[in-house]
């Protein structure tokens, strides 16, 4: 299978009389923008912003980020979900590198919602705020959802991922500035010389947790609660096989900008005949049962071993109960004789002190870890926010609270925060963004 992603590397972004992108700039017909939005009866306000890497802008409550690309043969950008149900990962896709598309409720969060700063100390905690972003602010008629702790976001979310596509259509006839090509060949028709390196798979573990739909990541327009572990081609995932969905403390998600852009398949593509022999990805998820936690990891270890794997590389998107996925699916690897190395992030309390993950084993050998959820983030007043920044105190997103004994609110009458870096938006990368490392003492 063969990707084309032809890149148009955006240096900024400015609102103009049409929606277009000449010599590294783009432009976006503002009215045109929010008219599209607006067609959807459930989206009942909306407005467009525009940020830049140190801008001090804090933007909450962030609920999606998708990068801005559309198909040149005219395929849906997230088949079987914002159009028909066709193959995703080959053919050539235009892609606007540098920005992302941002989400955020106008007014409610919750649970699975996040904080960007864009500039000041806050800018290091989240991968976002070194993107310029377009700023979809809007609010929806599901008032079922205002007081819930666990939202579907589903007018937000859609609205965003079809605006992603709607403004990268000025791209669509255009010639990239770079064109980047992913191409794995079957694998039982390598070379010998590709057939003698190690041979590697990556193994992710997408939200999938919730049995009613409307909350998980979705594989092609489906709810990955109703799938069991399998084969993918690692270019479905980096050309809009995966929808992020609405569930996970937010530092642990994935947005749909991280499966577009999965720093691990790409590593792993740069390697491929040269130092290993990537197999592909094998497509897991998180359950809920202790059963039908072990027995995906049954099914990982029985796929891995049957394509020849030699290592694989396991990541979890989430933590606390997934914990147990993670591990089972580790442990079954290495029975089966497969090195594994795991990619996740810590709950160890505020102290530090607390054990990282729910439960563990002695085959854990190798975790690359990417941080405490539970650090506590004290950052002074922005002066500017999108967005309500009460939700991060009030509507019961991950990492804040509307009050604590002894530390007070998370977000104070002067505008300054304090909160745990489970509230940062996307803030652990586990999908290969991080820049965390470990201190000694």
């Amino acid at each position: 299978m063969k990707l084309e992603i032809g890149n148009f590397y955006i240096k900024d972004i400015v609102f103009g009389e049409k929606t277009f992108y000449t010599k590294g700039i783009l432009a976006i017909n503002k009215k045109e923008a929010l008219d599209f939005v607006m067609q959807d009866e459930h989206i009942t306000e909306a407005d467009l912003y525009i940020v830049k890497p140190g801008d001090m802008v804090r933007i909450c409550p962030v609920k999606e980020a998708i990068e801005p690309r559309v198909k040149v043969n005219g395929d849906a950008l997230f088949p079987g979900y914002t159009g028909d149900l066709v193959q995703a990962g080959r053919g050539r896709t235009h892609a606007l590198k540098g920005c992302s598309l941002l989400v955020v409720g106008k007014h409610w969060g919750g649970f699975q919602d996040g904080l960007i700063d864009m500039g000041g100390e806050g800018a290091k905690f989240t991968y976002y705020s070194q993107l310029k972003n377009i700023v979809l602010v809007a609010g929806t008629d599901e008032e079922f959802e205002k007081h819930e702790q666990q939202k579907k976001n589903k007018a937000l979310r859609e609205a965003g991922h079809k605006l992603a596509e709607f403004i990268a259509i000025c791209v669509k006839d255009l010639e990239p500035e770079l064109v980047e090509t992913y191409e794995l060949g079957a694998i039982t028709k390598r070379s010998a010389e590709v057939q003698d390196l190690p041979s590697m798979v990556y193994v992710m573990q997408p939200q999938s947790q919730m049995e009613v739909d409307g909350y998980n990541d979705l594989v092609y327009g489906w709810d990955a609660n109703h799938m069991l572990p399998t084969y993918m081609h690692p270019n479905e995932i980096l050309d809009g096989a995966l929808v992020s969905g609405s569930f996970m403390p937010c530092s642990s998600k994935w947005a749909t900008y991280d499966f577009q852009n999965c720093p691990t398949i790409k590593k792993l593509y740069s390697e491929h005949g040269k130092t290993i022999n990537f197999l592909g990805v094998i497509m897991s998820n998180l359950n809920v049962a202790l059963e039908q936690k072990n027995r995906s990891a049954l099914f990982v270890a029985q796929i891995a071993k049957s394509l020849g794997a030699d290592g694989a590389i396991v990541a979890e998107e989430g933590y606390g109960n997934p914990d147990a996925d993670f591990v089972a699916c580790i442990v079954a690897l290495e029975d089966a004789g497969v090195k594994t190395v795991g990619i996740t992030n810590e709950c160890t309390g505020r102290d530090g002190q607390s054990q990282p993950l729910v439960t563990l084993d002695v085959k854990l050998d190798a975790i690359v870890s990417c941080g405490n959820v539970s650090e506590l983030v004290e950052l002074p007043a922005m002066k500017t926010v999108l967005g309500e920044l009460e939700a991060l105190g009030r509507d019961g997103m991950s990492g804040g609270w509307a009050n604590d004994e002894l530390i007070g609110p998370s977000v104070r009458a002067d505008g300054s925060i304090i909160m745990e870096n489970n509230a940062m938006f996307c803030g652990d990368q586990v999908t290969g963004w991080s820049t965390k490392t470990m201190r000694e003492f």
